[in-house]
């Protein structure tokens, strides 16, 4: 497929300019830029500038689930290994930043940092944070209740659940060149993606969406709701952000994103949850034939990779290889429609449009 490379500054300013234009300050426009530079950079077509600006006009800036410039408020504990906010609405990017900035510190003190996050606005790619996390050292986890409920459960005919991502990242660089990252939605497919095929022209897989009446369908354009993946299991995964969430302070899930003019007393925002772990927290010290926990993780990598495995890829591998391509390329790789979705941006922001015959083109 062709792509046009964009420098990562053009990128990042022009989508600061939108988050800015949207009231956003200019401190938590750069955070928004950031994550959606790396989900470019990684090849995350699905939770992009697009998607999240997408989704701000939608349920954020656009409706009433974010409120630009808003403050943190760190709850009372009595676990100094832990915090719980109350994030009024703030921007979900730069809320999650700082989460995993604050888990971090807590881990260096502790072993572990936990922060939950109630009041929440949906913080994009998830994996994004869980790189960060990994490529410093540590080892991390986060999830999140998605913006609508739009994933019927196993057996059932209405949509109940999130997408709700899992997102998990271990320090393996020095093991394997990469961060090790696990991250996915807990549908067949996240709706960014069903999106993303829209623009494509591309069909969907097949019992990833059913219709407005129920049925399997493969075309993005009749997709009303989204199946959980692996049936019972990606249910049960995807039930698991419903209750911590509710541990935390969320509320209905059928309620989310679905503001009303009215006050009912109802809670309508997502939640997320934060763990940081320092790998020293963890380790025994008692490696097999003197090994350090790093060579232990890399031995243990190299046993499941061998015995005639040698071709399997692992988590975090495909957005290592996205990484590369595009400083291989020295920018970020978008498709022609993305371009134009690009473009018709920096006309509504006043800024010149990317003229794509003078952008580098690659097949990738």
């Amino acid at each position: 497929m062709k792509y046009f490379v964009v420098s990562e500054k053009d990128h990042n300013e022009l989508v600061a300019a939108a988050y800015q234009k949207r009231g956003y300050t200019p401190d938590e426009s750069e955070d928004a830029a950031r994550l959606c530079a790396e989900a470019a950079r990684h090849g995350i077509r699905t939770h992009n500038a697009i998607k999240a600006l997408h989704l701000d006009e939608l349920f954020g800036s656009g409706s009433q689930g974010c409120v630009p410039g808003a403050e943190i408020v760190q709850k009372e504990s009595r676990f100094p290994a832990v915090q719980c906010w109350d994030a009024h609405k703030k921007l979900g990017q730069s809320t999650a930043y700082r989460a995993l900035e604050k888990c971090i510190e807590l881990a260096d003190t502790y072993g572990v940092g936990i922060v939950s996050v109630d009041n929440a606005f949906h913080y994009l790619w998830g994996g994004g944070y869980m790189v960060e996390a990994a490529q410093r050292g540590y080892i991390a986890y986060t999830n999140c209740t998605a913006a609508l409920a739009e994933v019927v459960p196993f057996q059932g005919k209405h949509a109940t659940l999130g997408t709700n991502p899992h997102s998990w990242g271990f320090p393996t660089t020095d093991a394997i060149g990469f961060p090790l990252v696990v991250d996915w939605a807990t549908s067949v497919v996240a709706f960014g993606r069903v999106e993303q095929f829209k623009r494509e022209g591309m069909q969907l897989p097949p019992n990833a969406a059913v219709d407005a009446d129920g049925n399997a369908t493969q075309d993005p354009h009749k997709a009303a709701a989204l199946m959980p993946f692996g049936a019972h299991k990606g249910y049960g995964l995807s039930l698991i952000n419903e209750i911590v969430a509710g541990l935390i302070g969320g509320s209905l899930p059928t309620l989310r994103s679905r503001w009303i003019a009215e006050d009912d007393g109802e809670k309508r925002a997502p939640c997320f949850f934060f763990q940081v772990i320092h790998p020293e927290a963890i380790s025994s010290g008692a490696f097999a034939q003197g090994r350090d926990q790093a060579a232990n993780v890399k031995a243990v990598i190299d046993d499941i990779l061998g015995h005639g495995n040698e071709n399997c890829m692992l988590p975090g591998q495909m957005e290592a290889d996205a990484a590369r391509l595009s400083e291989t390329h020295g920018g970020l790789l978008f498709s022609e429609a993305e371009l134009k979705e690009f473009n018709e941006l920096s006309i509504e922001c006043g800024m010149a449009p990317w003229e794509m015959g003078g952008l580098k083109e690659v097949e990738a």
